[in-house]
């Protein structure tokens, strides 16, 4: 008798706290929608998803849901939806990345910034993580922490021609002239290797 009134109780705390009961999406189906969004099937992989509860949805799948709303043109659940994959796993450093982009296009610069630092933590040798805080910095007209975030960049990963053509435009509004002529230079040669 004890035990049944003390697994009542606990079934009673866990309703009254909302406490989530988390069960395991099967991996078979997980894979299934993960191909059908890499193979561009959206309202596919939409539909297989919107038939999981929402306590079976690892940060995986919201992730998932993120990037097809995003591909839908639909950032407001893009941001809802990465912001349940980070609270389900605050070290994917994806999802950090991802919605520091969303900010980024929408100039909300210093939460860009937020994500991105939030990403270099997890993940410090990722190039286009410092590549994206130097553009947040320079939406932000902070040319000095935008050089030193596209150096990283730069010293990850020296053959992106994008990384120098904004380091430049740093280095210009930082009023050295030599350096900035230096990084377009630099743009240029990668630019033509690429044509």
């Amino acid at each position: 008798m004890k035990k049944k009134i003390i697994i009542f109780f606990i079934f009673f705390a866990l309703l009254i706290l909302e406490v989530p009961v988390f069960s395991v999406l099967p991996k078979d189906k997980k894979n299934e929608i993960i191909a059908l969004y890499n193979s561009n099937n959206l309202d596919e992989a939409y539909s297989l998803i919107s038939k999981i509860s929402e306590n079976e949805r690892d940060f995986e799948i919201w992730y998932l849901l993120a990037n097809i709303a995003q591909d839908k043109g639909s950032n407001t659940n893009a941001v809802f939806f990465l912001q349940k994959a980070i609270k389900l796993n605050p070290d994917f450093d994806k999802a950090h990345y991802n919605l520091g982009n969303i900010y980024l296009e929408e100039k909300r610069y210093n939460l860009a910034i937020n994500e991105y630092k939030q990403a270099i933590k997890i993940k410090k040798d990722f190039p286009f993580y410092y590549y994206n805080t130097g553009c947040a910095y320079i939406g932000l007209k902070d040319y000095k922490s935008a050089k030193n975030a596209l150096e990283k960049a730069i010293k990850l990963k020296s053959d992106e021609a994008d990384f120098y053509y904004n380091l430049a435009f740093a280095y210009k509004n930082l009023n050295r002239e030599n350096d900035a002529k230096s990084a377009l230079e630099a743009y240029n040669k990668l630019r033509d290797k690429k044509l």
